[in-house]
């Protein structure tokens, strides 16, 4: 990962993401290597500075069903995973206490899989959220990758987050080539490269993928972790394979636990078994005073199904869900009162409105089966051979648009129904696509879609809590709704009375509710009335005289320097593509989005 240690319970090697507060450890991603910290963390290694607070503050946050950040606050003192990898901004971390076993085994140095990996350099231009028309100052990174075949590149994503320029080094070689990014996968923390130069690929071997490894099998990981420019080799065991978290792209996947030493730098590096196969890719680890040595690898699983999306649909559409949240059926009374009479199931408690589940479950249905296979009390489904995982997991072995054959019971009657499985639709996302947030401004109010990144930088205190709610909480009723904030006013006349406004949901303008940034900048442009009035959170009204507001534009982009009124993406014609009507805007939600947020692992979002 790239090399960026935050302060944290996970983080990814390469990049830092945070997590939502919970009696239960935060996960953190990061694009490169920055100070200690106790998180999951990417492991990347990075040098320049980042403004993010969440890693001068050392704030744990996650990603939840790859949508929320909170602070973490444990029972006792929290682990966190880190990125793979180091920022030189930052003083050099002091994570590692207890003796690495890097060296370089005489009797790997020359295999000739080792040639495969090689050393990834980033620079990276992050968007500045609470200034959405410009971008933070650039900083790089340093990770791993290795060769696939195909003239194709494996790393993680948070390495190559924000990427400006992408260059990769051969191991014996001083050249650095540019590389190409074809595709991210932000959930599963995979991206793929290519280098066009045919220099870099002579000789070149690609490795090959094994199996899923077996518990205390042996690995090795291999990378460019900080300490040194040269090849670095770990070994360990498989500790655990499970469903985990992934800090930077706030998902629920299979994972592999190892007990190999992995840092900073090590991000995007493959993990091998005894037969030189690749069964894995590091992404990130669990840093905590409790704790020693516990590191996580993509296994192949996820890796293969990454590329077939890719392969199939030329680009990469993600991970699809279920869109359900569910709770267990541990309980005798309670499957009895559902007139559930086998020792199975799950308990449907909330549907997403987004998703195709919305048009065939019910609140109360119980599922039984996936796709034939049958779903236990506590949520799992047989693994392997005497195992048992998460049932998410059934649902992450399929593609976006596949079809899975539910069987539920409704009122003590078994039925099958069909669902779609598509990408969640996130209300608040965690990752800008595009790599610019959208603006409007408007007589000197900034008007800006809610997201992750933008609670990060401000902070949760300057949000609010009725605000913070609504993006822990809230699920969006339709494809393209945003939660549009007044992110800040700059001052000017024509404002005068609204300067300290900030952070504010604002909810109608001119009595019409507020579908996404869009619909507002469509409102605006087609206003004929002589006042717009924004109605805001609280029954707080802003009262503008149109004409007054337009013809102030000019001068308040001149003295703030501010390159145009809007984002390039408001330029386009607006297209109203929400079908049924309008969302409640008044609507909280009652659940939260994961049990990881409140520590309770009754509820499960699938």
């Amino acid at each position: 990962m790239a090399v960026a240690v935050v302060n944290c319970y996970f983080s990814v090697l390469s990049s830092t993401v945070k997590f939502p507060s919970a009696a239960q450890p935060c996960f953190s991603a990061s694009l490169c290597s920055s100070s200690s910290c106790h998180t999951l963390k990417p492991v990347c290694r990075s040098s320049g500075a980042s403004n993010s607070r969440s890693e001068k503050e050392g704030v744990a946050k996650k990603l939840i069903g790859n949508g929320e950040i909170r602070s973490g606050s444990g029972r006792g003192k929290p682990g966190a995973y880190k990125p793979f990898g180091t920022q030189r901004r930052e003083k050099k971390e002091s994570v590692v206490d207890q003796k690495e076993k890097q060296v370089e085994a005489r009797n790997l140095q020359d295999a000739d899989f080792l040639n495969a990996v090689v050393k990834v350099y980033c620079t990276h231009t992050a968007p500045d959220y609470s200034l959405p028309w410009q971008k933070q100052r650039q900083f790089t990174s340093t990770g791993s990758a290795f060769m696939i075949g195909d003239g194709k590149l494996l790393t993680n994503a948070h390495c190559v987050e924000h990427y400006t320029q992408v260059k990769v080094k051969r191991r014996g070689d001083d050249t650095k080539y540019v590389a190409k990014v074809l595709a991210k996968g932000v959930d599963c923390d995979i991206a793929l490269l290519t280098v066009e130069s045919e220099e870099f690929w002579k000789g070149a071997e690609p490795l090959h993928f094994g199996s899923l490894p077996h518990l205390q099998e042996a690995v090795t990981v291999v990378g460019y972790p900080l300490g040194g420019d040269t090849i670095s080799v770990t070994k360990g065991v498989v500790s655990r394979i499970e469903v985990t978290s992934y800090a930077h792209g706030s998902s629920d996947l299979l994972g592999i636990q190892i007990d190999a030493a992995i840092n900073p730098g090590n991000s995007g590096g493959p993990a091998f078994n005894d037969q030189g196969e690749c069964i894995g890719v590091a992404f990130q680890v669990y840093r905590s005073e409790e704790a020693e040595n516990i590191g996580y690898v993509i296994p192949t699983t996820v890796v293969s199904h990454f590329l077939n999306d890719y392969e199939r649909n030329g680009k990469y559409t993600g991970f699809p869900c279920l869109g359900v949240m569910l709770q267990k059926l541990e309980n005798p009374a309670l499957r009895a009162c559902l007139k559930v009479e086998s020792i199975e199931g799950v308990l449907v408690r909330r549907v997403e409105p987004t998703c195709d589940a919305h048009n065939v479950l019910k609140e109360g249905d119980v599922i039984v089966s996936f796709d034939d296979v049958h779903v236990g009390c506590e949520g799992t489904v047989p693994f392997r051979s005497n195992e048992r995982i998460a049932f998410r997991y059934l649902i992450s072995q399929k593609f976006a648009g596949d079809v899975a054959d539910l069987g539920i019971i409704r009122a003590g009657e078994f039925m099958k129904v069909k669902a779609e499985l598509n990408p969640r639709v996130h209300l608040v996302p965690y990752h800008i696509d595009g790599g610019q947030p959208s603006y409007l401004i408007i007589a000197g109010l900034v008007f800006t879609p809610l997201s992750e990144p933008l609670i990060d930088e401000e902070c949760d205190d300057s949000i609010g809590l009725k605000l913070l709610a609504k993006a822990r909480y809230s699920l969006a009723k339709f494809k393209g709704e945003q939660i549009v904030i007044l992110s800040q006013v700059l001052a000017n006349e024509v404002n005068i009375g609204y300067e300290d406004m900030s952070n504010q949901q604002v909810l109608k303008l001119n009595g019409t509710p507020i579908k996404n940034i869009r619909h507002l900048a469509h409102l605006v442009d087609s206003c004929k009335h002589k006042y717009m009035v924004f109605e805001f959170e609280d029954n707080y009204i802003t009262v503008l005289e149109r004409e007054a507001a337009l013809a102030s534009s000019t001068s308040i982009l001149k003295d703030y320097g501010i390159p145009a009124e809007r984002s390039s993406d408001l330029l386009e014609p607006y297209i109203d593509s929400v079908v049924g009507g309008q969302a409640d805007q008044e609507d909280l939600g009652d659940s939260p989005v994961s049990n990881l947020e409140i520590g309770f692992d009754g509820l499960i979002w699938a």
